[in-house]
């Protein structure tokens, strides 16, 4: 066989291959085959755009519009787009559970009267690509939960369960959407509220949102979000009238009220004109208004609306018009700042007469660019932050800072910068420090102190004790880990009490004397060890005083970590606190810090082993005393 044999067979097998895998793909494998042959209907959801049921003389139709299903007849409203959903899920689950055949209806004419499919009352027919035929809907089968079921243009007929049928059977009204909106909270950008005290307008920008009017203020997002959730969450009561009539009678030709929530972000550059709806230049912003009316006289506990987008009169529960009672101060944030961390880079800490301290973060930790970027206590840091963040307002007291000095906000007694920073020039920023909130705290009045953020206009007052909880000393911002070794990097120790006992570690690893006599208690040195190579602070106290007691220490100890005893350190306990921890302090670092009373315990455990008295000799009895 030569090669062009070859070629042409192989050729005809990649083709057999290739048919049969495509015929394969389209034909249905047995089991489905099956099931399909089962089904009442086959077809493709994805592909029905719309719903047409006549109900006797009503013809009720629902078509699918931008995704969304909407009843066009009798009444034009959005649909409810479960129960349609249920009714195609029914549809495609739908099984025969009997057929008589055609044959059989052609050899009695009265069959299909008996069995109510001769002129059905109700009948179903799906648009869209590949629909199915018309079903024709008749009477209840003898057995339970069955019906008589038949397609246009067919005399077969089938019997199955009436699901279908439950779910078609039902008047207009029940088909339309008792949502007020389909809008979701997370798609509302602005808001605007209209009440008898006048007009609110909020704004969601950067996650966050904000009062535009009647003042620029920060907004509280679960309040706001709350308002937002009893429209989105809304349901209709009752089904009333277009509102293309008179509006009168349900008090809203001259609405008490109105909110407005808008899905589109408005930009800067564009202008505004409000009316029937808000078009931003030459586009319409998708803006759904509902109008709040009077209140019904025999249903007390509603009232009327009139929703626009669907242009229609509803009743909904009274507590809707709860949002006519708000007042901008509802909305205002009453957390004192909001840092956003994901940014946070430097903190600056500044007060009169104290060097700056300046706390930067790098790879998760935070240092002191001030003490030579050593490293910060990165627990202290979150606290105060979340303090900070948590802190609430106690009063606003001034909605315009005209009078800084009379606040002492004119020369703080602490001021907090919180930057972010960029090393490199790029097309967002530029490099270096890149403040965006500074918090000044002025005077003390009572159990408040004043406070302002310096990018907001407000004074406000918060706990006094908050500032307190703000060290502006860098020695109180140190790392807490005193030193980070393991026990077997001691080589020396000397322990100063009352008296002085030094050991080292000999070339075979094993501890001696260099002053001090018998064993040595291995169990307490190894404890000391352990303790003192991990030792961590409770917390820092700052500038070393004499009342910290160094002067006359309750313990010294001195170590060293290498062979030659060239690198040393040396750690004196102090004065005890009412916290009972103790004051410490290290040579060669600045500042005091206080350990755990069970920390010192261990530091101070005796090293000598002690001596154990020997029992007394037993003292045998005199002849004169034996029985």
């Amino acid at each position: 066989m030569n090669w062009r044999n070859t070629l042409i067979l192989a050729i005809i097998a990649l083709a057999g291959v290739a048919y049969f895998r495509f015929f394969e793909m389209k034909w249905p494998g047995t089991e489905e085959a099956r099931r399909q042959s089962q089904n009442m209907v086959n077809f493709d959801r994805t592909k029905i755009d719309g719903i047409v049921i006549q109900n006797g003389d009503q013809k009720i139709e629902i078509r699918r519009r931008d995704n969304k299903w909407r009843l066009e007849t009798p009444i034009k409203d959005q649909a409810d787009g479960a129960l349609v959903e249920t009714l195609l899920s029914d549809l495609e689950n739908w099984q025969k559970e009997g057929s008589i055949p055609a044959k059989e209806i052609d050899s009695d004419k009265g069959k299909l009267t008996e069995y109510g499919l001769n002129n059905p009352k109700l009948k179903l027919k799906l648009l869209g690509h590949d629909r199915p035929p018309e079903m024709l809907f008749g009477k209840d089968a003898a057995m339970e939960g069955r019906m008589y079921v038949r397609f246009q243009n067919s005399k077969e007929t089938f019997l199955a369960g009436q699901s279908v049928k439950k779910d078609i059977d039902k008047k207009p009204e029940e088909f339309r959407d008792r949502r007020l909106t389909d809008l979701s909270n997370a798609q509302v950008r602005r808001v605007v509220l209209k009440t008898p005290a006048g007009e609110i307008e909020l704004e969601n920008k950067d996650t966050h949102w904000e009062i535009l009017k009647p003042l620029r203020a920060r907004a509280d997002d679960e309040k706001v979000n709350d308002l937002i959730s009893q429209v989105t969450s809304a349901r209709i009561g009752q089904f009333v009238a277009d509102d293309r009539g008179d509006l009168r009678p349900y008090g809203l030709a001259e609405p008490r009220g109105s909110i407005t929530l808008f899905d589109q972000e408005q930009k800067k550059d564009q202008k505004v004109e409000i009316g029937e709806s808000i078009k931003v230049a030459g586009r319409e912003d998708k803006g759904q208004t509902l109008q709040i009316g009077a209140i019904p006289e025999k249903e007390n506990e509603q009232v009327y609306v009139r929703f626009a987008p669907r242009g229609s009169v509803y009743t909904l529960p009274k507590k809707i018009e709860e949002i006519l009672n708000a007042k901008p101060a509802d909305f205002r944030d009453n957390h004192l700042v909001r840092i956003d961390t994901n940014i946070l880079d430097r903190i600056t800490i500044d007060a009169p007469g104290k060097i700056k301290t300046v706390l930067a973060r790098k790879d998760g930790n935070w240092t002191m660019i001030n003490r030579n970027n050593a490293p910060a206590d990165a627990g202290a840091v979150r606290r105060m932050i979340d303090a900070l963040q948590n802190e609430r307002v106690t009063k606003f007291v001034e909605d315009v800072a005209s009078n800084l000095p009379k606040y002492g906000l004119d020369k703080p007694q602490l001021q907090l910068t919180f930057s972010s920073f960029a090393s490199e020039n790029t097309a967002e920023s530029k490099a270096g420090e890149q403040p965006f909130a500074t918090i000044a705290f002025g005077k003390d009045e009572g159990d408040n102190v004043y406070a302002r953020l310096t990018d907001e206009p407000f004074v406000v007052a918060v706990r006094r004790g908050l500032p307190d909880q703000i060290s502006a000393d860098p020695l109180r911002w140190q790392d807490l880990s005193i030193f980070k070794f393991k026990p077997e990097q001691i080589h020396g120790i000397s322990a100063t009490t009352d008296k002085e006992l030094s050991l080292e570690r000999d070339q075979n690893d094993q501890w001696h004397w260099l002053k001090g006599s018998g064993a040595i208690n291995q169990a307490n040195l190894q404890s000391l060890l352990t303790t003192l190579s991990n030792l961590h602070a409770v917390r820092w106290l700052g500038t070393t005083t004499p009342q910290q007691g160094f002067d006359k220490p309750r313990l010294v100890l001195s170590f060293t970590t290498s062979a030659d005893n060239k690198t040393s350190y040396k750690l004196r306990v102090g004065a005890q606190n009412s916290d009972s921890t103790f004051c410490a302090r290290v040579d060669g670092r600045d500042g005091t810090f206080t350990v755990r009373g069970s920390d010192f315990n261990n530091l101070k455990l005796p090293l000598e082993t002690q001596a154990t008295a020997s029992p007394s000799p037993t003292t045998a009895p005199s002849p004169s005393a034996m029985p």
